[in-house]
């Protein structure tokens, strides 16, 4: 399982493509300081410590479930210090669950509103994290940026302290969400029962995050309260609905297209890929499926030129979208505990059969993907509106392409279907995972209202 604790040496060895990536994120976030007012003053000094904290969560290997808590506390952070620059944003105090009152900035003070979101950001997202030499180095590099603005020292001050009273208070929230108490539950076990999850290959890792459907939803007043509908029946009879799913999984990766393949390879987001080569094993590290939408909500903020307080808004609405998505999709996935199609065709199909893409080590039912997709789409379709298209650059240090989307819709869509073509989901989870998500990113939008009803889209 992986957990909040230091990898094992084997986890910590990585392809070069992994370091290449660690190496060139971070080696963009500490080019030279900018000197222009304007650069410090816009959403970009956010979008970066975003883009940093991404990489710090490949290092460091965190599970799809663990990165979504760092990056939804981390931007609920950056948000409710960003706020103060833009009247027109609401507390979200009261709004998502436990989150009491945050202290207010001294009245009538003079602040630099990016220099606090940016420290709030940073606080809650290094104390989050491993890493955190890395995270210092990234916080250096932008406190040089801001200094080197022509920002007085006595307002870069008061606007930092402000982002740290801010980012310990989120933490603080942040412990009351039953993460440290899901720390010591027991992990899944794995039974005799002929229809119930259990480890696939390589590596047969336990399953990740058992217990995270356990933890406080930000939104939601029930994590049962968008469970999808019930999984297809465990039934191996020929010609039943459960193996005519298997069927359709493997009849699928015999007759993949290119572009199918392509697709699989863009959305594949498996943060631990295990490679096994004789008696050697390693790993792959790669962004998270979290991690990626949220490297779309920094793209599209960059191509709008989004100000600080809209990129800070999109961040967290994204980021809760994320969290509750995954906390929704994780409950079911323990709870109906479904089969790997990699699992039942090997059994009662093909013993040779291997998917495209590495099984991820948790049960089946619904596609995550499908949901956390879906959910991010709904809440950046509202933020920006439906049909807005764009390019997508989040796999390019993986050595892949750029993909464009007419939507974000048409990009969660794509995202659903790639683990059909992956070989590692039903077409039933994939379209079930789809419809929770839909659900969650709604029940987000109406319930996370950042600004004035009238105003909430744009």
């Amino acid at each position: 399982m992986i957990t909040r604790s230091r990898p094992t040496r084997p986890a910590r060895l990585a392809t070069a493509r992994a370091v290449l990536l660690g190496t060139a994120v971070m080696a963009a976030a500490c080019a030279p300081a900018a000197t222009r007012r304007a650069d410090v003053d816009s959403g970009e000094p956010l979008r970066a410590a975003m883009d940093s904290l991404t990489s710090v969560i490949v290092y460091d290997i965190f599970s799809p479930p663990q990165a979504s808590r760092v990056y939804a506390y981390a931007s609920v952070a950056a948000y409710e210090a960003a706020r103060h620059a833009d009247p027109a944003l609401r507390p979200l105090t009261g709004q998502l669950a436990g989150l009491g009152a945050l202290p207010a900035p001294a009245a009538g003070a003079e602040h630099h509103w990016g220099v606090a979101a940016v420290r709030a950001f940073l606080v809650v997202g290094r104390q989050l994290t491993f890493s955190r030499d890395r995270m210092d180095t990234v916080r250096a590099h932008l406190d040089r940026q801001f200094a080197n603005a022509g920002i007085p020292r006595a307002v870069l001050a008061r606007s930092a302290a402000y982002g740290d009273t801010v980012g310990a208070r989120i933490l603080a929230w942040a412990a009351t969400d039953g993460y440290l108490q899901s720390r010591g539950m027991p992990k899944y076990g794995v039974t005799r029962d002929p229809g119930r999850w259990i480890p696939t290959p390589p590596a047969y890792m336990d399953g990740v995050e058992p217990n995270w459907g356990t933890l406080r939803p930000f939104t939601l007043d029930s994590v049962a309260a968008f469970r999808p509908a019930p999984a297809v029946p465990f039934d191996t009879a020929p010609g039943s609905a459960y193996m005519r799913q298997a069927r359709e999984v493997l009849e699928t990766a015999r007759t993949l297209s290119d572009e199918q393949r392509a697709i699989a390879a863009f959305w594949d987001c498996n943060p631990y890929v295990m490679h096994v080569q004789g008696h050697t094993m390693f790993a792959t590290k790669k962004i998270t499926p979290g991690g990626h939408w949220m490297a779309i909500a920094s793209h599209v903020s960059r191509q709008a030129a989004s100000p600080l307080p809209a990129t800070a808004e999109a961040f967290a609405r994204t980021a809760v979208a994320l969290a509750d998505g995954f906390i929704g999709a994780w409950e079911e996935k323990y709870r109906s505990a479904v089969l790997r199609p990699e699992t039942v065709i090997n059994r009662w199909m093909d013993e040779g059969w291997q998917p495209l893409l590495q099984t991820p080590p948790f049960p089946e039912y619904p596609s995550g993907h499908s949901v956390i997709s879906t959910a991010a789409a709904e809440v950046l379709t509202d933020l920006y509106g439906d049909g807005h298209a764009f390019t997508d650059s989040t796999e390019v240090p993986f050595g892949l392409p750029v993909r464009s989307f007419p939507s974000f819709r048409a990009a969660a869509r794509e995202a659903a279907v790639s683990r059909l073509y992956a070989g590692i989901h039903y077409r039933h989870a994939i379209e079930a995972g789809a419809v929770q998500g839909a659900r969650i990113g709604a029940h987000v939008v109406a319930r996370m209202r950042t600004r004035a009803r009238a105003a909430q889209a744009r």
